[in-house]
């Protein structure tokens, strides 16, 4: 339990973003003034570390606009405030039922977050752009990911990678349509980050009963044996920047809802945080392949690996007694 747990004490409003006004709202004034104070705000949090880089946050369904600038916070934290921490805050309603409207809301959201993306390309010194999606939000996450894609499809990818700056892109319970997921993939959607990370889990039960729903397998869940084959294992070999981990043997990954595990696996929020703060491979991160599988998983020994996997890759790191390896819980 916090014993000083996070509050929001107050809000500063700049406007909407100039290039995100669609047609025919006489109600909204388009001005380039917002954009430009926002980016001078960017601008001036990166002057003021070492990293030069933008993590944005994505939340899920069924939560208020606190929730995703509380989390941003507290992964922030864990990158000792390096760079900038953005919560893009989509119009989630804080009902059950409200499930399916959110989805759409989800969808309509994701050219904001491609303008949000490209805004800060365009307009700031950042040099590299990371995105976090969490459950429902990898929904626009992902859609963004492919729109880019196809924004940049005659574009080599060294061109795209210059205009977009995308680093690591990371879905966490992802509550998309795995086929989806797959021509979102075939429209160009691995050749804008540097890395695309899916977390899965054969214990999440929030999945489960969206894939009861939707009669869909959700790209946040683990294969099933009879859906694996021969082409499915070759495409992730050919294609190391798709990084695909299973958190079923990670600490406290399938505790609760197993859904929540970000949160609640001090193993998996580390891994995240070793992969946002150092851009770490899963192997220098101390994960191993299940045997015959290119799916990456968490050994029992995951943090002494950690450790010396660390040691190995960037030692004037491990050398460092002030940074926490393992254990970066991220609390409720």
């Amino acid at each position: 339990m916090r014993s000083n747990p996070l509050k929001i004490s107050s809000t500063q409003e700049y406007g909407i973003l100039e290039r995100t006004v669609q047609p025919f709202r006489s109600d909204v004034a388009v001005s380039p003034l917002p954009g430009q104070q926002f980016a001078d705000a960017v601008d001036a949090q990166l002057g003021r570390t070492t990293s030069k880089d933008v993590y944005i946050y994505v939340h899920g369904y069924k939560v208020q606009f606190e929730n995703p600038v509380l989390v941003a916070s507290e992964l922030w934290n864990f990158l000792g405030y390096e760079g900038v921490f953005i919560a893009y805050s989509w119009p989630a309603t804080r009902k059950t039922l409200a499930y399916w409207s959110d989805l759409d809301d989800a969808l309509n959201s994701a050219r904001g977050l491609r303008m949000l993306i490209t805004y800060l390309a365009e307009n700031t010194e950042a040099e590299r752009v990371h995105v976090i999606g969490y459950s429902a939000g990898t929904q626009l996450v992902a859609r963004a990911l492919a729109d880019l894609g196809l924004y940049g499809w005659f574009l080599d990818e060294q061109e795209i990678k210059r205009r977009a700056k995308l680093g690591n892109v990371i879905l966490v319970g992802s509550d998309v349509d795995r086929s989806v997921l797959g021509g979102y993939i075939l429209d160009g959607a691995l050749r804008v980050p540097s890395a695309l990370t899916i977390y899965i889990s054969s214990a999440d039960s929030a999945l489960d009963l969206s894939k009861r729903i939707f009669l869909r397998e959700r790209a946040g869940q683990v294969f099933a044996d009879e859906e694996r084959s021969d082409a499915h294992d070759e495409f992730l070999r050919q294609n190391p920047e798709l990084r695909v981990i299973d958190v079923s043997d990670a600490e406290s990954g399938t505790s609760g809802s197993g859904h929540g595990y970000l949160r609640e696996s001090p193993w998996v929020s580390s891994d995240v945080i070793m992969t946002l703060l150092y851009d770490l491979s899963p192997e220098d991160r101390g994960l191993v392949h299940r045997p015959g599988s290119p799916i990456w998983a968490f050994p029992p020994d995951y943090p002494e690996r950690l450790g010396a996997s660390l040691a190995r890759a960037r030692p004037e790191i491990a050398a460092d007694s002030s940074i926490a390896l393992p254990g970066a819980r991220i609390s409720d």
